[in-house]
């Protein structure tokens, strides 16, 4: 087994902390990925694995290498890439992520229309509230809400905002009346989606100022469709990002209200995990989806 193929081998082993997952992974047979870390372990002179009967995990000296080794790979694949022509016309694999909510509403729906033109290109999307590491876990693609970090190193591409917003059924504001000021929100009932990211304080901004809100939620749900589901019905309010309640608000199932405390917009961005933006299924993907998104008013994209 040659160099790249034993630094291959150890990257899936140590991204998946498992010898098992990372041999179905490559499609190899277990001892022959135990022999490929084990022969580059000797060849560094540094153990890069920590394994016991129930987790592997990686040593600091192999975090270290796994970094470089992952550069390495990227820039193996770059070049097949380029030798195959697939920076020339766009096939092969392409790997997506968007949070869960957000990939099935806008960006499913394009990975189908896209695949329908390029025959040639397969999509692998995950759909994750988690944080993915776009390097370490292969994706080639991602779109993610919130501000982009000062020292991200990828290529991102504004595709729009979205708010903050709090609503409530159109029925239950007519017998409750509608409150006029984010602090009326800490005595009337409210519903809250455990787990997101509006799940605790509500914040809003008044001339300027930020105003901190601590709900005391008549029902808490895990899902954001189950709270929306709730407010529909009459439970009360909810907060939830504009975007969850586009379809709802539109069909008139809901009403925002306390519009002008409203928080600045979160952007959405598309982001390119950088050395994969020249493939063409990526700049193709990319191009595709954002003139999409842009185009979706829900979204409200600002040029």
């Amino acid at each position: 087994m040659d160099r790249f193929e034993e630094m291959r081998v150890f990257a899936a082993v140590a991204q998946l902390e498992s010898f098992a997952d990372a041999a179905r992974q490559l499609a190899l047979s277990p001892p022959r990925v135990t022999r490929a870390v084990a022969a580059l372990e000797a060849r560094l002179g540094v153990a890069l694995l920590q394994r016991t009967t129930r987790q592997v995990r990686v040593t600091e000296a192999g975090r270290r290498y796994l970094e470089d080794a992952q550069q390495v790979l990227a820039q193996l694949a770059e070049a097949e890439a380029a030798a195959t022509g697939s920076y020339l016309t766009p096939r092969g694999l392409l790997q997506v992520t968007a949070p869960v909510l957000f990939g099935e509403y806008f960006v499913t729906p394009q990975i189908v229309d896209y695949l329908e033109q390029y025959p040639d290109v397969q999509v692998r999307a995950e759909l994750i509230d988690r944080p993915v590491n776009l390097q370490e876990e292969g994706i080639d693609v991602a779109v993610r809400i919130g501000h982009v970090p000062q020292d991200c190193q990828h290529l991102t591409v504004p595709v729009g905002e979205v708010r903050q917003v709090v609503c409530a059924s159109p029925a239950w504001l007519a017998e409750h009346n509608e409150p006029t000021h984010p602090q009326e929100l800490e005595a009337l009932p409210t519903v809250v989606a455990e787990g997101g990211n509006l799940s605790g304080h509500w914040w809003f901004e008044e001339e300027g100022k930020r105003i901190e809100v601590t709900p005391s939620p008549r029902l808490r749900i895990s899902a954001i469709h189950a709270a929306l589901t709730a407010v529909e019905a009459g439970a009360g309010l909810t907060r939830l990002l504009s975007y969850q309640v586009a379809a709802s608000e539109a069909e008139g199932r809901v009403r925002r209200v306390l519009t002008r405390f409203e928080p600045v917009a979160i952007p959405i961005n598309i982001w390119v995990t950088a050395g994969r933006g020249r493939a063409a299924s990526v700049r193709t993907f990319v191009d595709f989806l954002a003139e999409r998104l842009r185009a979706d008013p829900a979204l409200a994209y600002r040029s």
